[in-house]
């Protein structure tokens, strides 16, 4: 049975798409867009660029560090690899925050430290940070309000909310993907997990349509 849903057959380049974790990818950054998307102004290169830095650290780095941890997909990437990944994805996304800081506000500068530190002690499972509360924040809330701020240089109460949205919704996928996991490691019945793999692909696209309807109320 295949470690996940939307794992590609073992091999060659499919092991670098499935490490991607495609959907869950698309899922936590969609909260980019809800997090621009509540600030009452957009900035195309701003909100590019924190795009830019959630796919490198979230979409890359995280996931290669997670797969150095017991190869939760089962990949044959190498291990170098996996550390050049990690390493290269998150200095890349940390500096993609730190020239929007110098051109817009250095109080972005406290998210980057943020960032690089949650996706570290997360996806290597330092004391206490790999918990469901924790996940929620780190890759809920904590995007929702980082594009907030890198739209408006502020916080303000609809960007407290969507954080909320978010940790809540990330709490939800958490629910159902950790038992689906366990269960597909152990060699489950593909049947018995079909409804709860159906619930979190019409989730991803939840998220995904309210992200989007969220930065098309700014086209007008």
């Amino acid at each position: 049975m295949r470690p996940a849903f939307y794992a590609l057959r073992p091999g060659g380049w499919r092991d670098y798409v499935t490490l991607l974790h495609p959907p869950y990818t698309l899922w936590h950054l969609s909260y980019i867009a809800v997090g621009a998307g509540l600030a009452p102004r957009l900035d195309g290169a701003r909100l590019g660029a924190t795009f830019g830095a959630f796919a490198l650290a979230l979409g890359v780095g995280a996931h290669a560090l997670d797969e150095l941890r017991g190869r939760p997909l089962a990949t044959d990437i190498p291990k170098p690899v996996l550390v050049g990944l990690a390493a290269a994805s998150i200095a890349g996304a940390a500096a993609l925050g730190i020239a929007v800081a110098a051109s817009f506000s250095l109080w972005l500068l406290v998210f980057v430290a943020a960032g690089s530190f949650l996706v570290v002690a997360y996806n290597l499972e330092l004391a206490g940070f790999h918990t469901d509360l924790w996940f929620g924040l780190a890759w809920g809330a904590f995007p929702v309000l980082t594009a907030y701020f890198a739209m408006v240089g502020r916080l303000r109460g609809e960007a407290v909310a969507g954080a909320v949205f978010a940790t809540i919704f990330s709490f939800a996928q958490r629910a159902l993907s950790t038992p689906v996991r366990e269960a597909r490691r152990r060699g489950g019945d593909p049947a018995l997990l079909e409804p709860a793999e159906r619930a979190l692909r019409l989730l991803t696209l939840a998220a995904v349509a309210l992200g989007g309807a969220l930065l098309l109320s700014h086209l007008r």
